[in-house]
């Protein structure tokens, strides 16, 4: 690293440090002020706004709410591209605090309590500080940066298009065209000051299931005239499980089926003629994704074929793996370790929850990591989505120096 670049780090860090109390203040008005997917209006005129005021470039309206912002630096190079995630989750908060969301919005029909279950208040905030920190140095930066202000990551309501893929499909990832892209996510669990990396897949695909098991309707008391849906619907449920633990090579990468919804049946007494299934299916893979969806219709079409009955399924593909670029990754670890500390810079765990940032990857190589939020002896802190999910906001500073670091170096050691 030359001298130059080395005073610039500093620069980044002492710029931080200042706008520390800045940053947590974004975070908690946007905290109180949560918008669901799609529905980021507000808090895209403030991000808008405050990149305006920088003299960044900026563009809004992007996949509904989209922001993004370019800065270009005062020499010719390649150019970063550093994304955020704006929106909600519809989940009533029960965090006593004095910036506690109250908000209730309407969510695919139904009146629900809004929140930031998820972290993507901090997410914005520590970006928005980024793109401060860095116009403040943009005469020293050798080529751009693009700040991607993303809505809908949690999904877009029924019947909408949105999130990175509808971004990338409009032509985020264009004029310029980023060489890299870097995301973070706060993460409950990790203690504050820790960072988590992992090269390759590090966050599973999502695929959506439904299933519907179709029996004979019958009187409860007399099933031998009917073809029971219920039992079948159960026996599907158990024999998915064995998919997972006996017809996949765990070995290789794991997977997880899970099924969150039942219904069926009005009566104690009927039997219905049918039961419908919903839900989930993480992989790491595309080759075992494909061969797990080919295994969840074929043993329920078996199952419900064995007692006389039949089914329909329907896998709805979501989110593809989250796969962070080999030599991106080993390439910028050096910087997350100087800015962390390698006593805090960790190889983190495979994380069988989804992201769309795969969609960014999916174009231009990328790197996402995992920044700690969790306070130092909070044994078991309440996880990203429940309604008690909350942050150490003193982790935020470091989520602000790694990612500025992250654009800064590579641009500059490129």
């Amino acid at each position: 690293m030359t001298i130059s670049e080395k005073t610039l780090c500093d620069q980044i860090d002492h710029h931080a440090a200042n706008i520390e109390a800045k940053v947590i203040g974004w975070r908690r008005d946007f905290h109180k002020n949560p918008e669901l997917s799609n529905r980021e209006h507000r808090t895209a005129k403030i991000v808008s706004e405050h990149l305006l005021a920088l003299g960044i470039e900026v563009q809004t309206g992007i996949a509904h709410t989209g922001v993004v912002g370019i800065l270009h630096g005062g020499h010719p190079g390649n150019v970063v591209a550093l994304r955020a995630d704006m929106d909600a989750l519809p989940v009533k908060e029960e965090v006593d605090l004095p910036f506690a969301s109250k908000v209730i919005s309407e969510y695919n029909g139904q009146d629900v309590g809004v929140m930031h279950a998820c972290g993507h208040d901090a997410h914005t905030a520590i970006l928005m500080g980024v793109a401060e920190i860095l116009a403040s140095i943009k005469e020293h930066i050798r080529g751009s940066v693009k700040f991607i202000f993303q809505p809908a990551e949690e999904g877009a309501p029924r019947g909408e298009e949105g999130g990175a893929a509808m971004m990338v499909r409009l032509g985020v990832l264009e004029n310029p065209r980023p060489d890299a892209i870097f995301g973070l996510h706060v993460i409950a669990g990790i203690e504050v000051g820790k960072i988590g990396y992992r090269a390759g897949p590090a966050l599973a695909s999502g695929d959506t299931i439904n299933i519907e098991i179709y029996g004979k309707q019958t009187h409860a008391a007399f099933p031998w005239r009917g073809v029971d849906p219920v039992v079948l619907a159960s026996q599907v449920v158990i024999g998915m499980q064995t998919i997972a633990s006996r017809q996949m090579d765990v070995t290789l990468e794991p997977v997880v089926i899970s099924f969150s919804c039942i219904h069926g049946g009005v009566r104690s007494n009927i039997i219905p003629d049918m039961v419908s299934l919903t839900g989930t299916m993480r992989t790491f893979n595309q080759t075992m994704r494909d061969d797990v969806k080919a295994r969840i219709k074929s043993t329920a079409e078996m199952i419900a074929g064995s007692g006389g009955g039949s089914a329909c399924i329907h896998i709805s593909e979501g989110y593809d793996v989250t796969c962070n670029d080999e030599k991106l990754t080993a390439k910028m670890l050096p910087t997350l370790q100087r800015v962390a500390g390698e006593e805090n810079t960790f190889l983190a765990p495979k994380v069988m929850g989804t992201e769309d940032f795969s969609a960014f990857q999916a174009v231009v190589p990328g790197l996402f990591y995992l920044l700690g939020i969790s306070s130092t002896g909070d044994k078991e802190p309440a996880p990203n989505h429940s309604p008690y999910f909350s942050i150490d906001e003193t982790g935020m500073l470091l989520g602000v120096r790694s990612m500025a670091n992250l654009a800064l170096d590579f641009l500059m050691n490129d």
